[in-house]
């Protein structure tokens, strides 16, 4: 049973649940979606289950509404969640003040008992969630598919994973059989969370795959000194702001690819990723393009069904993009 506009609030989430039955029974991955927005006929609302927590943002403008605690216990039930959280989303969260931050973020449960730290499954991969550590709790759950592909694709290849976070594209790559990650993040905070993943995970790399600076700022320097990659990973946040950069994904893509590109090796691939409606799907692609005309690059379009959790509204296009780039082939 799909969604539909004559559905009832019960049978809307009972059709979002059976949607999702495969991922139910999947022992290998405990961490997706249980409720999409609009797609499943909950605007302004998402459910994401971490193994046994549930995390719901309600996408209020930054504002502290009602919960809709009633729903939330019934997927808690279904799920057998030990603990539900809530985070109130604003427009634009890093023009946030630390203390408006976490008013969004409560670090108490609305149900359930508190916990520090939960661990989930991603294709039996192990994450470390934290789900009171504010509006991102370690690990962003519709990139699930695009970091299966890559670990399909790192065998022998050494990677450069910018905008590292938490390292899950790092932890694809070394899952994959990659002969070398380099993760980097302007977060030592991220980056340590990102060693307690590698470390969950049994695979071992040394402190100096981890590089905590200016994303623009690095690829420039491997640029100067000639160092190069096999694959670079390009998954920025919609906005980004340092003591030397104001990069917005929609605005200034083009550039972000044209400063990657040089540090891809001859006949290397860039996998470019964009997360935001803001930027259509052509423009995005164009973008692209634009970022690497002078390196003989030819854009692989990736074409996949919306995955099982991430359904897509009628008449809308998905807001998560990604594309492989083939650089000097």
């Amino acid at each position: 049973m799909r969604y539909n506009h004559y559905m009832t609030e019960a049978q809307r989430l009972q059709a979002a649940w059976a949607r999702r039955a495969p991922l139910h029974d999947d022992k290998d991955t405990t961490a997706y979606r249980l409720l999409n927005g609009a797609a499943d006929g909950f605007p302004d609302l998402t459910v994401d289950r971490y193994g046994p927590v549930l995390i719901a943002n309600v996408y209020s403008q930054g504002e502290r509404v009602k919960p809709p605690t009633r729903l939330l216990t019934t997927l808690a039930d279904w799920a057998g969640a030990q603990a539900v959280y809530v985070k109130y989303r604003p427009r634009q969260a890093n023009a946030l003040a630390e203390a408006d931050r976490q008013a969004l973020a409560p670090p108490e449960a609305l149900l359930g008992q508190s916990v520090e730290e939960v661990e989930a499954l991603e294709n039996g991969l192990r994450f470390r969630v934290r789900p009171a550590e504010g509006l991102s709790t370690g690990l962003f759950l519709d990139m699930r598919t695009v970091r299966a592909w890559l670990r399909e694709q790192a065998k022998g290849r050494t990677i450069l994973n910018c905008f590292a976070y938490t390292c899950g594209f790092g932890l694809a790559g070394l899952a994959g059989g990659a002969a070398r990650v380099v993760n980097l993040d302007i977060s030592k905070r991220y980056l340590e969370w990102g060693q307690a993943n590698y470390a969950a995970n049994g695979l071992e790399a040394p402190t100096t795959d981890f590089i905590f600076g200016d994303v623009f700022d690095w690829l420039k320097r491997f640029t100067r000194t000639g160092q190069k990659f096999d694959l670079v990973v390009l998954d920025p946040p919609s906005y980004a702001t340092t003591r030397q950069t104001r990069f917005s994904l929609a605005r200034d893509y083009a550039g972000l690819v044209a400063l990657a590109a040089p540090v891809v090796k001859p006949g290397g691939r860039l996998l470019a990723c964009a997360n935001t409606h803001a930027l259509a799907r052509k423009t995005f692609l164009a973008q692209i393009r634009r970022g690497v005309p002078e390196f003989g690059a030819t854009v692989l379009k990736v074409e996949h069904e919306p995955d099982l959790d991430f359904p897509v509204a009628p008449g809308s296009e998905p807001y998560l993009k990604a594309a492989w780039v083939n650089v000097g082939n």
